[in-house]
């Protein structure tokens, strides 16, 4: 029935039956459609009525098969949330690492299954919290970890032997999962009993979120040493959690979410398998991280394309035996940069909506976001209600009944293979550009994010995208009343004290030649870093401290201008 999706309704009355055209042309007069075109929020146009000819060449071995089998469009486990629900793993970190113990502690109370930490600003940055550049910026956007004392207090009482945990750290991720490692060993935990997330994707810092520090190719380097160290002595970990949320976050389409980000796991594989490694052996641990937006039909059928995408390449394209190195497994993240300051009760439904999404598409692990998350932290209110979000669609809703319940919809699957064919041809602009690292540097992806971003900003501002209690809807009453999280200001005298008792502790000749080892690993094309920085965790060496040894030997990178 495409005919019935054409904009002339002379055209449409031409093919169709009498009554049918009648019918149709009496409905649109006295219902005319709101807009000329409807898209989705990715700009994809939207028919009218999707019926089985807008999936009729679909071959449903080949492009759908069943739960947990290849090519994994409708789940990667056959029995879905019906055999186990997704791993509710709230994002939280703030001030120090005493506070953010308490707040972990307080979440596994009510119900959450996971831990995720949030490092603070100079930690992403690689900076101890007594360095000039931290001034100011301590605990706002997560906790502060400056030394293996950081990490022991941020872990005490933690149950890390039955409980995965997640880190978003990037550019000193080796560093602060040594930290991690460490910390769990002083408590009779092993490493190879250890099992969480590392997000360390340098690849989408260049494109989106901006917290780099050394140049590309040294910092995959650095990444490439942790899959190395991953797939030989940490069995349970996933080395990277490829993220398109920044990249969302930024301003990319669903599209380009979904498409530059396979684009770095792909290069990701490709670093790995130069330095020796069998795919097999490292693949079935890169895990992925998406952002979950307002457009609910499109996040699904984003989440489907990225698993069929994904398993049709490394079986085909990178030659992986094991099936499980063909599953794309991802945590879910609720739109962060869709939360508003204005009428904040709405974000609770933006939230639910977002989330809801991000079940029905398939996700393994889900945060969502606070309802004051455009004002401050999270307060402790706010963050129950976000997990009682998840709770309550897991098991109140009924859609966990089933395994991939809108799976054979006219609308998801032609959605579906229209955000895998939009996809592909981002692939092949970036092989025109030489691949990632050349189209990262060339300022591809800033370009086209910063155009999509650009496009849905106009649509705005013209009002043919409306947001709730901002654009329309709003309300002369007075702001509603939210608790906000404020900062213990304690907390940062807590901090200092603590680091400078490691620094007058500590064998400081041991930790200087420790870092010596470092730099001169730094400076060895074939020495994994691991090592050294594992040995230097140990003597209490600062993360600043290590730090600074590769910024002397790679470098700090400057990005250039892309407009």
């Amino acid at each position: 029935m495409q005919l019935y999706n054409d904009k002339s309704l002379d055209e449409v009355t031409g093919q169709l039956s009498a009554w049918e055209a009648d019918a149709l042309r009496k409905s649109l007069e006295r219902y005319p459609e709101r807009y000329p075109e409807f898209t989705t929020l990715s700009g994809m146009p939207i028919a009218r009525l999707y019926t089985h000819d807008d999936v009729a060449s679909a071959d449903y071995a080949r492009d759908l098969g069943l739960p947990g089998e290849y090519p994994y469009t409708r789940g990667v486990h056959a029995t879905g949330p019906r055999g186990r629900l997704w791993t509710m793993r709230m994002f939280a970190g703030f001030g120090a690492a005493e506070e953010t113990n308490q707040r972990f502690k307080y979440l596994l109370q009510q119900g959450q299954t996971g831990l995720s930490i949030a490092f603070d600003m100079p930690t992403l940055y690689g900076y101890d919290t007594d360095a000039p550049e931290a001034e100011g910026e301590f605990g706002l956007c997560g906790v502060a970890c400056s030394s293996l004392a950081d990490m022991e207090v941020l872990l005490d009482g933690l149950p890390l032997e039955s409980i995965t945990t997640s880190m978003t750290i990037n550019s000193p991720a080796a560093m602060i999962w040594a930290m991690y490692i460490a910390a769990a060993e002083k408590r009779g935990v092993s490493r190879a009993k250890l099992g969480g997330t590392l997000q360390n994707d340098i690849l989408k810092e260049y494109i989106a979120q901006k917290e780099f520090i050394f140049p590309p190719r040294p910092s995959m380097r650095l990444v490439t040493d942790t899959v190395e160290f991953a797939a030989r002595q940490m069995p349970l970990w996933n080395p990277i959690s490829v993220s398109g949320y920044h990249i969302r976050e930024a301003g990319s389409t669903a599209v380009q979410e979904l498409a530059f980000t396979l684009a770095d796991g792909f290069e990701y594989v490709r670093w790995a398998i130069a330095r020796g490694l069998d795919v097999d052996d490292f693949a079935p641990r890169i895990s992925f991280f998406f952002n979950a937006h307002n457009d609910f039909f499109e996040e699904i059928a984003k989440y489907r394309a990225a698993r069929r995408i994904w398993a049709r390449e490394m079986k085909e394209t990178f030659g992986a035996k094991t099936p499980r190195s063909w599953m794309l497994r991802f945590h879910t993240q609720t739109a962060g940069v869709s939360l508003t300051a204005q009428q904040p009760l709405n974000n609770v439904a933006r939230v639910a909506l977002q989330a809801l999404a991000a079940v029905l598409g398939g996700t393994q692990s889900l945060h969502t976001n606070s309802l004051d998350e455009a004002l401050a932290l999270p307060s402790e209110e706010a963050v129950t209600v976000a997990l009682r979000t998840q709770q309550i669609i897991a098991h109140e809703s009924g859609v966990t009944n089933t395994v991939d319940p809108l799976g054979g919809a006219f609308f998801v699957e032609a959605l579906t293979d229209e955000v895998e064919r939009q996809a592909y041809a981002y692939f092949r602009q970036i092989e025109e550009h030489g691949g990632v690292l050349p189209a990262l540097e060339e300022g591809f992806f800033q370009r086209e994010i910063t155009e999509a971003a650009v496009r849905f900003q106009r649509e705005v501002e013209s009002r043919r995208r409306v947001i709730v209690g901002v654009t329309d809807f709003m309300s002369d009453a007075p702001q509603q009343s939210v608790p906000l999280l404020r900062i213990d200001e304690a907390g940062y005298h807590r901090q200092l004290e603590r680091l400078r008792s490691v620094r007058r502790a500590r064998d400081n000749r041991a930790v200087s030649q420790r870092l010596l080892d470092l730099a001169r690993a730094a400076r060895r094309e074939d020495a994994n870093l691991m090592a050294p920085l594992l040995a230097a965790v140990n003597e209490y060496a600062t993360l600043q401290e290590m730090m600074d040894v590769l910024r002397e030997a790679w470098g700090v990178y400057e990005e250039p201008v892309i407009l």
